[in-house]
Formats: C-alpha cells, sequence, structure tokens
C-alpha cells in the first residue's frame, strides 16, 4: 500500500482556510484545480481547468502521446488556473496529485511536475488514489451521506461502499471497464472522439429504436464486458448492417443501422450495472446511490438507476460533466482531506503506480 505519512495533528489545520493545487493526468485528460476548505468544514471551488487529448476518430490515445500532451499542456493548465483563482503558488498549503491508476507514462508526467513544484516553493507533497478522488469529489457536490457508489469510468468499474475507514469493492468488472468497452466501439463505428467517444454514443443511442440481443453477463456482483463487446462488433459485419444513417421502410424492419447498436449496448450494460448496485444496496440497507466517473454523465445510465432507486424508495445523486469527468479539483478535495488528517507523501514516495486499488486507501478523515 503506498504510504502516507502523519506530520502533524489534524487539529491544527482546522482553524484557518487551507488552499490545494490539485493535479490530475491518469488517462486523456490533464486537469488542474484548487479548492478551499473554510474552517466550518465546508468547501469552496476555485478553479477547476482542463484540456483534453483528442485523437482522430477511430483511434485510441497511446501513453507515450499522452505523455507528451500533458508536458505540453501542464505550465498553461496549471497557470489557468491559479489565475481563476486569484492565488499564487505561494499560497498554497499542499499541492496534491494522482497517484493511481492509471496509463504509467501519463501518471508519471503530472507526478513529475508536481514533485518539481512541492520543491521549488516548499510545499507539501499529497499522493491520491483517482477513484477516492471520484467520490470524495462527488459526495462534496451531492452531499450523499453514506451512498452506494458506482464507480463508471474508462478503467474503472466498481461497486463500492463505506466501511470502517475504507472503500470497500462489493463487484467489479472481472475484465474490461464499461467506458472501455464504449469507446472501443465507437472506435469500430469511426465516431468522433470529440468531446469524448463514449459521449457520442450516448447521442447516437438516442436515436436508437431497435433492441439487438445481447449477451447478459453479471457474475454474482461482478459484470463481465468482452463478450458484448465481441457480440456488439460482430453486428458490424451482418449483411443487414447499414454503417450510415438509414431512414427505414415498411420493407426493410430487419436493417441494423449504428443508431440500433449503441442503443442496445447501452441498455443491456447499463442493466447489468443497475443489478448489481441494487444487490449491494439491499446488502447493506443504504437508499442512497452515488454515480461517479467518466461514465457518470451518461443521462440514460442516470434514468435508469433513478427507476431502479425509486422502486426502492431511494435517491440516485450524480454530477455534471465538470466533475464527473476526469479533473484536478478531485483530486486537491480528496488530497486535502488527507492533509487535514496530518497525512502527506514524502519526495521518494512519490511514485505512481498503475494498479492502486480503491480500497487501498486508509480513508482516515471518515469516522
Amino acid at each position: 500500500m503506498p504510504a502516507l505519512l502523519r506530520t502533524e495533528s489534524p487539529l491544527k489545520n482546522l482553524e484557518r482556510r487551507i488552499l490545494a493545487l490539485g493535479l490530475e493526468g491518469s488517462a486523456n485528460k490533464l486537469g488542474a484545480g484548487v479548492i478551499q476548505h473554510n474552517p466550518d468544514g465546508s468547501s469552496t471551488v476555485l478553479s477547476n481547468v482542463r484540456h483534453t487529448y483528442i485523437t482522430p476518430p477511430g483511434e485510441g490515445f497511446q501513453p507515450r502521446d499522452t505523455a507528451l500532451h500533458h508536458r505540453e499542456w501542464a505550465f498553461e493548465v496549471i497557470k489557468n488556473s491559479l489565475s481563476s483563482a486569484n492565488i499564487t503558488l505561494a499560497d498554497l498549503d499542499c499541492i496534491c496529485y494522482t497517484k493511481g491508476p492509471g496509463m504509467g507514462a501519463p501518471l508519471q508526467s503530472v507526478a513529475l511536475v508536481a514533485r518539481t513544484l512541492s520543491l521549488l516553493y516548499n510545499k507539501p507533497l499529497v499522493g491520491v488514489n483517482h477513484c477516492v478522488g471520484h467520490i470524495e469529489m462527488g459526495r462534496e457536490i451531492t452531499g450523499a451521506k453514506n451512498p452506494v457508489v458506482l464507480y463508471v469510468s474508462g478503467g474503472n468499474t466498481q461497486v463500492i461502499a463505506y466501511s470502517r475507514q475504507c472503500y470497500r469493492i462489493f463487484g467489479e468488472t472481472l475484465d474490461i471497464a464499461v467506458g472501455n468497452c464504449l469507446d472501443r466501439f465507437a472506435r469500430v463505428l469511426n465516431l468522433s472522439n470529440n468531446p469524448s467517444p463514449g459521449y457520442n454514443i450516448e447521442q447516437k443511442a438516442k436515436r436508437g429504436k431497435r433492441l439487438v440481443p445481447l449477451p447478459y453477463a453479471t457474475k454474482g456482483m461482478d459484470v463481465s464486458l468482452s463478450g458484448i463487446l465481441t457480440a456488439i462488433e460482430a453486428y458490424t459485419l451482418d449483411k443487414r448492417f447499414r454503417p450510415d444513417e438509414y431512414n427505414k421502410s415498411s420493407d426493410d424492419e430487419d436493417i441494423i443501422v449504428p443508431a440500433d447498436l449503441c442503443f442496445s449496448l447501452q441498455e443491456t450494460v447499463f442493466a447489468m450495472l443497475v443489478e448489481i448496485t441494487e444487490r449491494a444496496m439491499a446488502h447493506i440497507g443504504s437508499k442512497e446511490v452515488l454515480i461517479v466517473g467518466g461514465v457518470g454523465c451518461n443521462e440514460r445510465l442516470q434514468e435508469m438507476m433513478g427507476i431502479m432507486a425509486q422502486e426502492r424508495n431511494g435517491q440516485v445523486f450524480a454530477t455534471d460533466e465538470r466533475f464527473c469527468i476526469d479533473n484536478g479539483i478531485m483530486i486537491a478535495q480528496a488530497g486535502l482531506l488527507a492533509f487535514r488528517m496530518g497525512l502527506t507523501t514524502p519526495i521518494p514516495k512519490s511514485t505512481c503506480t498503475q494498479r492502486f486499488r480503491t480500497d487501498q486507501v486508509h480513508v482516515s478523515w471518515r469516522l
């Protein structure tokens, strides 16, 4: 488990406002955000700046190229974040960065920037788990108290609940993440990566009318998505498939268009996620669901989860694209919570790990 060292009493940090800069770069989003924790325990978002590395349609983003993007844009993004917050680096109390999980080269690029600023300005460094950053930002923005968390992104799919200073993983993907599944199918359809392939899948799905059969692969509390991806890709090779927009008539009911496939993929995969989330709610007796991660912006997922929660007399909490898509402010929030407990990351320990699990974090700031 990556270590955080306790440096001072947490009570000392509660007597004044505390400022943290958060740096995120675990995938193709480079983010910098400044958050202020107030003496009354509340938080104020002062800035949240992001720049996305976008590749041509049909292409994914490679670690080396993504790392080059982050290095090229780091100065500009951080400068804009500090300017928007109307502060300087000297005003900060700590600098927080994403320690993992994520892509190795991009993570290392941002960690290098964080270490450099920490040494130049003599500011404590705090390494943050990317997943915990999503959760803590979601809790802060929505006000959810003790929800079951559905964490869905390009690299992660997990159902999580808090217990005894740890975010316990109740279920997860056995192979690829839901965001990766959607992104890879978007590349098969040659959809644009601007603003994101998942967003363009969602928009095309809204025009879909036909539900094609796909595998439904829940295994206890876990899901498997690679077989569904293979099955949906096979439809694009079917003689009934038309790659362009197609106005159906009564004579061609069997025609399959991209909108139908996007619709079918979303409906099937999201139903699986709703099922395992409901099972976790029943297990811990919770009536709250918090959806976090980039895929959490999907309106259809929120709608399906809302129907389930309403049937259980519960409530769904979600954020918009400012906070559900990878951003620097979520790293600042989680890092500052740790810093207030007196936890920092020594420079020799300020490494990155691509496989930093959510349940490896000691959540000392919660009872």
